[in-house]
């Protein structure tokens, strides 16, 4: 086959380009006449690479900032209470440590013991209004539910009845103690805890407490520590937080006036 005379040429020119572009690649070289700078386009070239495996190896990630605003808590009501506080036994054991409350923090109580009430026995009635008119309390403590813990079907049955607890309250800033559970019940903590108004149930089931020898009612030693955690959680979670300096541990005084109801 006859070679082409410009073959050798080709060639000639093709080492000469491979030649420039392998010392483009390389950092600058020094000849007398100065510095053979690597080629623009090589520059270019690599400065793409890098880009490109940089943005393989960073995953960017455009997140929108949200401000969650922690709830503003209530603010504190200094005015003394005309307390009412109305409820089952476990008065027995509260009401004396409140009354501890209320002689330190310049509050009058009067509590009303119904024993062996439920939501029931005061919610088809009227003797919680009587109560209001009788004593005109500004704020009213409730503890109900220990004898509700096992009711089957308790939303069909007690719900009407808590609502017309709740219908009586009205207006008046309350607190309402949930039962000191012994034993899982069967929903009255969630059915008085939703139908109450937000900050108004204490949740007692969890807690632990010393019992008398009934298994259900705490002792009274614990039943005024259990006051003490209704009163902190008032200093942070009541919707209508008033006076409740801690008196010292295991004082107890008198209501200003106890009713005693006795079951039906």
């Amino acid at each position: 086959m006859k070679r082409s005379p410009y073959t050798g040429l080709w060639m000639l020119l093709a080492v000469a380009l491979a030649a420039f572009v392998g010392m483009s690649l390389m950092s600058p070289i020094e000849f007398d006449w100065g510095n053979v700078q690597q080629a623009t386009f090589v520059d270019e070239m690599l400065a793409v690479c890098d880009s490109a495996a940089a943005a393989e190896q960073v995953d960017t990630v455009v997140v929108d900032t949200v401000v969650v605003e922690e709830p503003k808590q209530a603010e504190l009501d200094t005015v003394p209470k005309n307390i009412l506080f109305i409820g089952d036994s476990m008065l027995e054991g509260l009401s004396p440590r409140l009354a501890a409350y209320a002689k330190l923090n310049g509050h009058r109580l009067n509590s009303v013991i119904w024993y062996s009430s439920t939501s029931e026995v005061w919610g088809r009635c009227d003797t919680l209004r009587h109560f209001i008119r009788r004593f005109k309390p500004d704020y009213i403590f409730v503890c109900l539910g220990a004898n509700e813990l096992f009711v089957r079907d308790i939303t069909k049955k007690r719900a009407k009845y808590v609502d017309h607890i709740l219908e009586q309250i009205g207006d008046i800033p309350y607190v309402w103690i949930g039962p000191p559970n012994w034993k899982p019940d069967t929903g009255i903590n969630d059915l008085v805890s939703s139908k109450a108004a937000s900050g108004c149930y204490f949740m007692s089931n969890g807690m632990q407490f010393d019992r008398a020898k009934d298994g259900a009612h705490p002792t009274r030693r614990s039943a005024g520590l259990w006051m003490d955690s209704v009163a902190r959680w008032m200093g942070h979670e009541c919707a209508h937080p008033i006076l409740m300096e801690i008196p010292t541990v295991g004082t107890t005084e008198r209501p200003n006036s106890l009713t005693v109801l006795q079951p039906q």
